[in-house]
């Protein structure tokens, strides 16, 4: 059984944590043991300017923003990243993600290596952890996708043709894990966060400490 592990809020900012991986690879498996792990982990909420779905809430599935919101969103540089798929945009906004930086709560992202690319260099990178997830194999990748059961043949080889671009991109990352064994790979994926979250950028409030160790040190000289 994971140990749940919550972290006290206020006594850090939180991390922004892109998670990325050709399908198949085990990140949506990785991301869910992260969260069991941590009940404070949550996944960034995506804007879109398709209509909802039928059950689908606004602001907690997605923000269902107009076209001309959109673009007013992405040209005062409030999306992290965002592209057009399927005649419709998507995006990540920037609000919500930098209230929960302030007050300490890390953000999942499962972004393709282009958004993260986009938040790497975005107005929050310094709060950025990038994570890539390889195969240990493009055998074992294929055989991931076909005993999951989940897509045709058809749709596995067009997977299987996006996931060389996908790799391509590994070296852009601040970390890259290839999961051989899945409970290693967690394993290591919560050291890095967890020696992450102790980055000096993230600890805002050592600076009053240091003042208060150097007033106390004054004092005693």
């Amino acid at each position: 059984m994971n140990e749940q592990h919550s972290v006290p809020q206020g006594d850090r900012r939180g991390l922004l944590i892109i998670l990325s991986s050709p399908s198949g690879a085990g990140k949506s498996t990785l991301a869910k043991r992260l969260r069991e792990w941590d009940t404070s982990l949550r996944f960034s909420v995506s804007a879109t300017t398709r209509k909802p779905r039928e059950g689908e809430v606004d602001k907690k599935d997605y923000y269902f923003v107009s076209e001309d919101a959109f673009r007013t969103l992405v040209n005062d540089g409030e999306m992290l990243e965002h592209a057009r798929v399927f005649g419709n945009y998507y995006g990540s906004p920037r609000a919500p993600v930098q209230s929960a930086i302030d007050h300490g709560r890390d953000v999942l992202f499962d972004v393709d290596w282009q958004g993260a690319q986009q938040i790497s260099n975005s107005a929050l990178k310094q709060h950025v952890l990038s994570i890539f997830i390889l195969p240990p194999s493009i055998t074992e990748l294929r055989r991931r996708l076909v005993t999951r059961g989940q897509d045709d043949a058809d749709t596995i080889a067009k997977r299987m043709e996006a996931s060389w671009d996908e790799i391509s991109h590994w070296d852009g990352y601040d970390y890259v894990l290839v999961n051989d064994d899945l409970a290693e790979t967690e394993a290591r994926l919560k050291s890095i966060i967890t020696a992450e979250r102790l980055r000096l950028s993230q600890q805002p409030n050592l600076v009053d400490h240091v003042r208060a160790l150097q007033s106390e040190f004054e004092e005693n000289t």
